[in-house]
């Protein structure tokens, strides 16, 4: 198993959200991915619940329909107004027609990926107490970057979505998946290997904007 040898700095700043640069030809192991989970597993999770469940879609009729729900949510959220419309010379205008493309790409090519990874927790967390919701989450977030750093560390590709999560998407994928019910799904990530590794950090804005001592 090939490994690239970053160090922990260089793997927390080099791994991006993957869409373009996505080997779709290329399989992935199903013991690369088991490795990269068996590190996940060491996150921290709230009251050592482990409440997780992971589903590894590497069936192509299941991936073209995950794909199928995200194509038309996407659909959707392309065409809603944007809340998040920057003015001209913040960063993130610059960079948004590029991370509209490369999202435009994923959907397109989504049932392709060798494997799409749906992590779930235990308990449904639609209009839950912030302290449930952040509890919950906090016990599943943390293992999903950590299997996105371990994929990082082997020359695997993974980004974040959530868009298959819209309106009566998340009910669709849990029909679909067989997921029980008391569980709700984190997301849906493509995994394949990289063309190239050369991944850079990202511009990112400065902190003293979004950097508070004591008081807001």
């Amino acid at each position: 198993m090939t490994k690239l040898n970053l160090s922990a700095d260089d793997v927390l700043t080099t791994t991006r959200a993957v869409r373009k640069r996505l080997d779709l030809e290329r399989p992935v192991e199903r013991e690369v991915i088991e490795e990269c989970l068996q590190i996940a597993l060491q996150a921290p999770t709230g009251s050592n619940s482990q409440g997780w469940q992971w589903l590894m879609v590497a069936d192509p009729e299941l991936k073209q329909g995950l794909a199928d729900i995200y194509a038309q949510n996407f659909a959707v959220y392309a065409n809603a107004p944007r809340s998040n419309d920057y003015a001209p010379g913040d960063l993130r205008h610059e960079q948004r027609d590029r991370v509209t493309e490369s999202a435009v790409y994923l959907t397109e090519n989504f049932h392709r990926v060798p494997v799409i990874m749906v992590p779930c927790i235990e308990g449904d967390l639609n209009k839950v107490p912030t302290f449930v919701g952040a509890s919950q989450w906090g016990s599943l977030l943390p293992a999903v970057w950590s299997f996105m750093l371990a994929a990082r560390e082997r020359g695997l590709g993974t980004a974040w979505t959530t868009i298959h999560l819209i309106g009566d998407g998340e009910r669709r994928a849990k029909e679909l998946l067989g997921i029980p019910d008391g569980f709700t799904q984190a997301g849906m990530f493509p995994i394949a290997y990289t063309i190239g590794t050369d991944f850079q950090p990202a511009k990112r804005l400065p902190l003293e904007p979004i950097l508070h001592w004591d008081r807001w």
